[in-house]
């Protein structure tokens, strides 16, 4: 059946008039005149049959319709701007990756891997957006996703990766060998915000005496928490996984024992499976996937 789409001018013209309320706004935007952009949204208006927008004198202002209508044409808009401006100066051979992840898990343990992909898969270009929370993922543009196992996923392909287990370090000069576990209740200890419990189960799993687990400042991100850590500020209880290089550097050190519940389990989400998507698809998803085994095999 003969798709029912529009003009891409009729819809560019719409959504800049929509969005300035205003026929000569839009012309200015997009270097048309005035009457032109009227003539755009009359045949738009006629080929949906719907009235898009009241008319009083010189006026405009989108009806109910038309305010719906802007939005989603908006997003449509901005998915193609953005699809067209990937593609552009690639190779003929080349191929791109559109996928979200958790921000921290992108910076602190992604980004610092994907050369390794690159070196493998030259011809495909990765990029990158940060979800905070799940998303529906079927028609959101990317073609797949970096999360935590959660039940906004039903439906989806999951494939377990990595697990977040907390671990409290700090910088070297906050620790004093004398004190041992006690010095941990007398050190700031910092929190994420959307883990408020974190301490208090950390004190609980560990046996460690901890007088007001709550108490200390707090902070959006892992990110953030590993900065004020290697900052001194304080404690910053952290999935391991995220401070491995510092660790291993010793611009933080870590102590006391790690927790011992798994905080969450990170996998890659398809809305296929594995062997059901594109090949460039495909190879990230080996290549994610074995880095997740070579990360494991190395903390164990």
């Amino acid at each position: 059946m003969r798709r029912k789409i529009p003009s891409s001018t009729a819809l560019m013209a719409f959504e800049a008039a929509a969005r300035h309320s205003s026929f000569a706004r839009a012309a200015e935007e997009l270097s048309l005149t005035e009457g032109a952009i009227s003539r755009q949204i009359g045949r738009l208006e006629a080929f949906l049959g719907v009235t898009l927008f009241e008319r009083v004198g010189n006026r405009v202002r989108p009806l109910p319709n038309g305010v719906r209508y802007a939005a989603e044409v908006r997003e449509l808009l901005e998915r193609l701007d953005r699809s067209s401006r990937y593609l552009t100066g690639q190779p003929s051979d080349g191929a791109s990756l559109d996928i979200a992840s958790v921000p921290t898990f992108a910076m602190r343990w992604l980004i610092p891997r994907l050369s390794r992909f690159q070196e493998q898969h030259p011809n495909i270009t990765v990029h990158l957006s940060e979800r905070m929370e799940p998303f529906v993922l079927a028609e959101s543009g990317f073609d797949a996703a970096i999360h935590f196992e959660h039940p906004a996923w039903a439906g989806m392909r999951t494939y377990p990766l990595v697990q977040e287990v907390l671990v409290p370090v700090c910088h070297r000069s906050l620790i004093s060998k004398d004190e041992g576990h006690s010095l941990l209740d007398k050190l700031p200890r910092l929190h994420r915000r959307q883990n408020p419990d974190a301490w208090q189960s950390y004190a609980l799993e560990t046996g460690i005496t901890l007088t007001n687990p709550a108490m200390g400042a707090r902070y959006d991100l892992h990110a953030m928490l590993i900065e004020a850590a290697l900052a001194g500020l304080g404690v910053a209880l952290v999935p391991r996984l995220y401070v491995e290089t510092e660790l291993a550097q010793g611009r933080l050190v870590a102590p006391w024992p790690q927790g011992k519940t798994i905080s969450k389990t990170f996998c890659l989400v398809l809305t296929e499976p594995i062997g059901l998507n594109s090949e460039p698809m495909q190879a990230f998803a080996d290549w994610l996937q074995d880095e997740a085994r070579k990360a494991t095999a190395y903390e164990a």
